[in-house]
């Protein structure tokens, strides 16, 4: 499993040791994790939304997938 270190600010790490101290998570890692696992769903949650907004607004492409793929830029 590849390690980041990464430096925080005091008002992020404070944060990171309330989390532990009220039991919210067992070590800094599991914090770390949880708050970019919860980013990764609020950004996927975020995607849904817009494709929603795209439908009702009728901002769609209809066709073959394949082939627009093939369309998109690299």
């Amino acid at each position: 499993m590849p390690i980041i270190t990464v430096p925080l600010e005091n008002d992020l790490f404070a944060f990171v040791e309330e989390e532990i101290r009220e039991g919210n998570a067992e070590t800094k890692t599991q914090v770390i994790r949880q708050a970019l696992r919860r980013l990764r769903e609020e950004r996927a949650f975020n995607r849904l939304r817009e494709a929603e907004s795209d439908i009702r607004e009728g901002r769609l492409i209809q066709g073959d997938l394949r082939a627009l793929i093939d369309k998109l830029p690299e």
